[in-house]
């Protein structure tokens, strides 16, 4: 009896370090496009596509893919943060100005757009360190591997997985995923 105690006390005290040991996307606030402070905490109970962009890359026509999902489905249950980047063969040059003014002008993105950060290497953003850290996310580590890597974050701030970049953001993961499938 005194080992199912002793077992059972220290399965719950685990529980609540594990539990206090992981952030989630809520703790994080970023800057939108415009330099603004932007708190994740006010997209608690949606789920959230976050993806790192860029406009001079091959991948780019994904955003005409990334606003017609929002268009769709975006609301109160679910939305798409836009990262840019310029992590990968400096295909995000532009400042974060020209970089919404590319975005509303070519794809009429209506999206939040954040500021430019780096998604990767040792100046990562936090919050990227976070997505691409087990260590950090309780879930998985991976790493960005090029532009528009899409992660998919649930309506409580845990990630839940990724889709590749060169993966359409309307694959049938991603739709399932907002769909409750």
């Amino acid at each position: 009896m005194k080992k199912i105690i002793l077992i059972s006390g220290v399965i719950f005290v685990a529980g609540i370090l594990y539990a206090q040991n992981y952030r989630t996307f809520h703790d994080f606030e970023v800057y939108d496009i415009y330099e603004d402070v932007f708190d994740l905490a006010r997209l608690e109970g949606k789920k959230v596509l976050v993806v790192n962009t860029a406009s001079k890359c091959g991948l780019t026509p994904q955003y005409e893919e990334l606003q017609s999902l929002y268009e769709e489905y975006g609301g109160d249950n679910f939305t798409i943060i836009g990262f840019p980047a310029n992590n990968f063969n400096e295909q995000e040059p532009g400042t974060n100005e020209e970089i919404a003014q590319f975005c509303q002008i070519n794809y009429g993105v209506s999206f939040p757009m954040m500021s430019k950060i780096s998604v990767r290497g040792e100046d990562i953003h936090p919050l990227y360190r976070w997505l691409t850290s087990k260590a950090e996310n309780g879930k998985l580590d991976t790493e960005v591997s090029w532009n528009f890597q899409k992660f998919m974050i649930d309506e409580n701030g845990k990630l839940v997985g990724f889709v590749p970049p060169r993966e359409n953001p309307r694959s049938e993961k991603i739709i399932g995923w907002i769909n409750g499938s």
